[in-house]
Order: C-alpha cells, then sequence, then structure tokens
C-alpha cells in the first residue's frame, strides 16, 4: 500500500482516509431522460470504487450563470429531493459528495450572459454584459442560497470552481476585468468578488460547512496573472476561511494543452508546489494524474496534499479500490485521448471513455451476474475490438478462444502506440493482456484460423473482429519502392526518406505527419514540454507564459500532406485535440495542399492536378493515409456455418482507426448475448 497516497487527512469539517479526490466532470447526464437517477448510478459505483469524497459536475447558482440551457442548476428548494437521489447513493455506499458551483460569466453559451465587463471570449459567439453593482450583490447572493440549497439536499460541502476562465476567474483576471470600481484593478479588488462569496456563505452555513476553492494557478493565456500573483490570491482565500485549495491549469481559450494525450504526466505538479510552500491549509494537484505511480509521487515529494482525478474514474470507478489493494496492474487507465469525454461533451453528447464504454451508462450497461448459459466462442482478431469481447465475455462466464494472425495482442492499436504524444496507448495494450492473464483467456496468437477448422471446432458463435488494412489506391506507379502504406511506415520508419508525401489527410495522415517529423530536444519530457509549448517553468512572467523568442525548430524531413478534397484540413480531427496537431505539423514546417487529383507516382515524386494545372510534388518516400478496408476474407465461407457468426469493429464497419467504437462494439455484443 502506497504510504503517502493511503494516509489520513482531515480538510476542515471533513477526515478523509486517503489523497484521492474525483474531481469534478460534465457528464452530459444532465441532458439525459433520467438525469439524477443515471448520475446516482454513475456517483455510486465510484464510492463503491473506493473513492470518499467526490465533487459533482458543475451546477448554476442562477439562470444567468448556466453553462449552456438545459444545465444543471440548483436555485430553488423544490430542487433539493432530485439532488437527495445523489447524495443518498454516495453516502449509502460510504463516501462524501459535494457540489460544484459553477457560474460560467462570459463562457455561457446562451444569449442572457454576465461578466464582469463586457468582453467576449474568442469560444464563444454570445458577448456578455457588464454586470452592475446589483448585478454582482445579486449574485453573491444567489451563490450562497445555492450553498444552502446544497447543504439542505445533504451535499459534505462544496466547490467554488475559479478557475478555466469561468465567471470567478474572470474577476480576478486584469484580462477579462477592466473594471475601475471595487471590483477592479489592484488584486485586492479583483479577488473582492470570490472572497465576498466566501464571507457569505461562511456567514449563512457556519465555520464547518465545508469549502474548497478551484483556484487558477497558470492561467497559460495573455494578461493572466503570474505565479507571485497566484500565491497572493491563495493567502486570500487561506484567510477567507477556504478548507482546501484546488488548482487549475489553463483557460479554455488557452492555446497550450493541459489535459490531453499529449501533455506529460504530472506537467504542473510543480506549480502546486508553489501555492503549498504560500498556504498552510490542504492544497490539491490536478491535470494529467492518472496512475498511482504518479500520484504517490506528487505526494511524496510535497508537490500537493492531495492528488484531485478526474478522467481516471471515467476509465475504472475501482481506481481506489485496486491501488489500496495493490492491484494497480487491474487499474484500466485513462490515456487522455478526449475522445470519448470531451470530444462527446463539446458535440452535446452523453460523455463516455474509450477504454471504458459503461462510463456514465451505469444504469444501461449494469454490472451482470454470470450467464446461465455460456457459450463457446471464436473470437477472431485480437485488435481493441476483439479484445474487450473477449474479456467481457469471458467476466460473464462464457467460453473464449481468442485467434491472432500477428505475434502480439492490439492490431491497429500498436500503430497508434508510436505516433509522438500518443505512447499512453501502451496503458490499453498492457490493461488488455493483464486482462487476458487473469480471466484466462485461450489466446492463440500467429494463427491463421481457416473456417474449415472453426466449422470443425463445434463453436456456438463466432465473433470476427479481424479488423483493418490499409486501402489500396489505384495510381498509375503506386507499385514503386518509394510507396509505403502507413503500417509499413510505421513497421519500417528506416525506409523513410527525407523529402515525404503524404496522401490522406485524415487523423491517419496527421499522425504519420507527426511520426515522420518528431525529433527530442534531448531534454526532460516537462521541460521539453514546456519550450515546446512557450511556458514557463518558473511561473514568474504574465499568464505564465514565456515571452523570450524561441529558435526555429530544425525541420527533421520536408514532409507535404494531401487531401483531394477542398477545405479545412483536419476536420475528422478531435473536437478538443485537433487543434493540437495542427499546431504542432504548422510548427514542424509540414505543408498541406488540398483540392486535387492524384496524376501518378515515379522515381522524382508525386505528380498531381490542382486546379487544372499539373503540380510535382518531389518525394523520396510516399507514405500511403488514405483510409482503410476490412480483413473480411472469413465473412463468406463462414456464411455456411450453423453457429451465429457476429462482426465488431473494422470487420462490421470501416472507420478510421476507431479505438472507442471498436471497444464498444465489443462490450456491446458481450451484453447483448447475455442470459
Amino acid at each position: 500500500m502506497s504510504s503517502h497516497l493511503f494516509s489520513p487527512i482531515t480538510l476542515g469539517s471533513l477526515t478523509l482516509p486517503n489523497r484521492i479526490i474525483m474531481g469534478s466532470m460534465h457528464t452530459g447526464l444532465d441532458h439525459s431522460e433520467d438525469p439524477f437517477g443515471r448520475l446516482a448510478a454513475f456517483y455510486k459505483e465510484r464510492a463503491d470504487g473506493g473513492v470518499s469524497l467526490m465533487v459533482t459536475g458543475g451546477v448554476s447558482p442562477n439562470e444567468q450563470g448556466l453553462i449552456s440551457p438545459g444545465a444543471m442548476k440548483l436555485t430553488d428548494a423544490e430542487q433539493i429531493e432530485d439532488y437527495k437521489i445523489i447524495t443518498n447513493a454516495v453516502h449509502e455506499s460510504g463516501s462524501k459528495i459535494i457540489m460544484q458551483i459553477l457560474h460560467a460569466g462570459r463562457y455561457a453559451k446562451q444569449e442572457d450572459l454576465v461578466a464582469p465587463s463586457a468582453i467576449r471570449s474568442p469560444i464563444n459567439q454570445f458577448e456578455p454584459k457588464a454586470m452592475t453593482q446589483q448585478d454582482i450583490q445579486r449574485t453573491i447572493d444567489d451563490f450562497v442560497h445555492c450553498a444552502y440549497l446544497a447543504e439542505q439536499a445533504g451535499f459534505d460541502g462544496i466547490e467554488l470552481l475559479g478557475s478555466e476562465g469561468y465567471c470567478l476567474n474572470e474577476f480576478t483576471a486584469l484580462r477579462t476585468n477592466h473594471r475601475t470600481d471595487e471590483w477592479g484593478g489592484s488584486l485586492e479588488n479583483r479577488a473582492r468578488f470570490p472572497l465576498e462569496i466566501i464571507h457569505a456563505i461562511r456567514r449563512k452555513l457556519g465555520p464547518r460547512f465545508f469549502i474548497q476553492y478551484r483556484m487558477s494557478v497558470l492561467e497559460l493565456v495573455e494578461g493572466g496573472w503570474n505565479i507571485e500573483e497566484a500565491q497572493q490570491f491563495a493567502q486570500l482565500l487561506e484567510s477567507a476561511g477556504i478548507d482546501l485549495i484546488n488548482t487549475g491549469i489553463g483557460w479554455h481559450e488557452s492555446s497550450i494543452p493541459t489535459i490531453a494525450m499529449q501533455v506529460p504526466r504530472a506537467a504542473f505538479s510543480w506549480a502546486t508546489n508553489k501555492i503549498k510552500q504560500a498556504v498552510n491549509i490542504p492544497v490539491a494537484a490536478a491535470n494529467r494524474i492518472n496512475t498511482v505511480d504518479v500520484a504517490e509521487k506528487i505526494i511524496q515529494r510535497g508537490d500537493a496534499d492531495l492528488v484531485y482525478l478526474s478522467r481516471p474514474f471515467l476509465a475504472d470507478p475501482e481506481f481506489v479500490n485496486k491501488a489500496q489493494e495493490q492491484r494497480t496492474n487491474d487499474i484500466n487507465t485513462c490515456i487522455a485521448c478526449n475522445q470519448s469525454c470531451l470530444d462527446h461533451l463539446f458535440n452535446f453528447k452523453t460523455v463516455s471513455c474509450l477504454v471504458n464504454p459503461r462510463a456514465c451508462h451505469e444504469t444501461i450497461m449494469p454490472a451482470l451476474p454470470k450467464t446461465a448459459s455460456p457459450r463457446n466462442i471464436a473470437v477472431i482478431g485480437a485488435g481493441a475490438a476483439g479484445l474487450s469481447f473477449a474479456i467481457e465475455a469471458k467476466k460473464m462466464g462464457h467460453h473464449i478462444t481468442l485467434y491472432d494472425a500477428n505475434e502480439d495482442i492490439g492490431g491497429q492499436l500498436l500503430y497508434a502506440r508510436k505516433v509522438p504524444g500518443k505512447e499512453e496507448f501502451d496503458e490499453l495494450l498492457r490493461y488488455f493482456r493483464v486482462m487476458i492473464e487473469k480471466y484466462q483467456i485461450d489466446l492463440h496468437l500467429k494463427t491463421t484460423i481457416t473456417a474449415d477448422q472453426l466449422t470443425s471446432s463445434q463453436y456456438d458463435a463466432v465473433v470476427l473482429a479481424s479488423g483493418i488494412r490499409a486501402r489500396h489506391l489505384t495510381i498509375p506507379g503506386i507499385e514503386s519502392p518509394t510507396v509505403l502504406t502507413y503500417e509499413e511506415a510505421f513497421e519500417k520508419p528506416d525506409k523513410i526518406g527525407q523529402r515525404v508525401a503524404i496522401i490522406g489527410a485524415g487523423g491517419i495522415g496527421y499522425d504519420m505527419a507527426e511520426f515522420v517529423t518528431h525529433q527530442t530536444d534531448g531534454k526532460e519530457t516537462i521541460e521539453s514540454f514546456n519550450n515546446n509549448w512557450g511556458i514557463d517553468s518558473t511561473g514568474l512572467q504574465p499568464g505564465g507564459l514565456d515571452s523570450a523568442k524561441k529558435p526555429p525548430l530544425n525541420k527533421l524531413r520536408e514532409v507535404t500532406l494531401l487531401q483531394r478534397k477542398a477545405g479545412k484540413f483536419g476536420r475528422s480531427l478531435g473536437k478538443t485535440t485537433g487543434w493540437i496537431h495542427q499546431a504542432e505539423l504548422q510548427k514542424r514546417g509540414v505543408q498541406l495542399l488540398g483540392d486535387l487529383d492524384y496524376v501518378k507516382i515515379d522515381a522524382t515524386g508525386l505528380h498531381i492536378n490542382k486546379a487544372g494545372e499539373k503540380q510535382h510534388i518531389p518525394a523520396d518516400t510516399i507514405i500511403i493515409c488514405a483510409g482503410q478496408e476490412s480483413r473480411d476474407e472469413l465473412a463468406v465461407p463462414l456464411n455456411k456455418m450453423s453457429s451465429k457468426i457476429y462482426k465488431i469493429g473494422g470487420a462490421k464497419e470501416v472507420r478510421e482507426l476507431d479505438a472507442a467504437q471498436a471497444i464498444r462494439d465489443g462490450i456491446e455484443l458481450a451484453y447483448s448475448l447475455h442470459s
């Protein structure tokens, strides 16, 4: 057991048995048909998994503060019984839960929005109205009333969200607070609004009511405060009676990634350490803490008193129990891909998790007992879809035999893990390997199974999860030795020349462009990340941004990324991560060329037709990233079998390396076969 992570700690009136807090997450369940029932099931499963303190997604104290129409709010006593559905479920499982109060300010996706000053956010089409003195006092009262209702609903306290560029943060930042009255100007005046809220809540609910504050530490935007001002604000929070400071990193409009896969683990705990040095109350670190080992090291070296983990509890609701029982290898690790959580949220879908599709779907896919009718099932293909089905079906009691022609499991995941910044896919592969061994799945690698063999083996069902392969193109000269599929390029990087043309600008094309242009600078991972993104590692410069001019990056290769269609590049990239890929390729000088036809390939490179004119792209290597096709050779001969045939993943529908959908296919099929 970790000696630091699992030592008890007292936070104001609360005593916790460990140092892990499940942080706030928006799930999209507030827009579901049964928001409180589904949220209760979501939180209860994490409480059963050992979480001792959890924070809800943001709840608005009034209509103007709603992040979007129909979002969660707590403004009236009639709503208390609904919220008790959540708190009762969590308390029955022995955990504590606090409610995050979020006023969206200028980030509100609605017309009636307010902010300290009438300055529109670059990520919101709506312009806010500057709050009047009356607006400010009314909003303070609304925060107090919301906290009071939260206590009545059974919450063990509240978190005030004062980071990421939301309303409280907008008051404290010169960037968004241009007021000339007592609510603007000096740090003391800019801090007045959140401090008045804290004082008013204390007057109403007393000194034992638990309040934690998520404060902005590194703003990572121009005009943001530096670490010294953040320390001063932290001291003001302590004087106001806050029980715990939780450290937020970056604003939503920042052009620096803070929680994506490309961000190193614990990349910002050094900034949390600066806050911890300035105050005597407990401080929690957040952002890209996804393993027990990383969390333990943060506590051990004194960067923080607690760790604030959010998405890791989407990936594995039993994170705490497994860690405490020293079963860390059994933890399904968050890989920070954002594909099913934040991307879903920003596309107005219910949040889920690439590695755990059950997340936020607990009432739809509840934990099931073993089947009363176990089947003998063959699974063809040990990629993401086949692995997820095999493991889930074996848990349910079916007899599983898993075949794959390759010498290792993973399928297309073996390529994804080679993309710089996507090394976290190794965690998913590790988890799959551990589960195969744990559930003793009969695995046959380097085995090409035939339809006749399957027929003679008397399987009750065959699951085709044979996946995809690179699509073959018919461009003249495509058979040239200078042409590689993306699979060949990943497997044999020594064959890639100095001038590269990449055909296909979807997700694989972007990944390949990063793969062939990546070079290391020889520095430690976090230092290298800070240098690459212009972060001041002392935090002393405004916004935590390094204003020094960066030397140009030496280009490893001359790369051109091409797409047939006209229009914007990167449209198929992740909603919340695509801009990161775009920025990286721009830094490396990758040329983008679209709205064209491919004419031919020869020893000199690629010939194209663009706008009626022939052009020549000099290239030593041409890499094909233009889609995939199914590996479905068994589909037709297996139709003659009497057993049931199921297709999942790429064998069911050709998609662009969509691990999230592949894993979901496998889980959903396992549930559909349960009886």
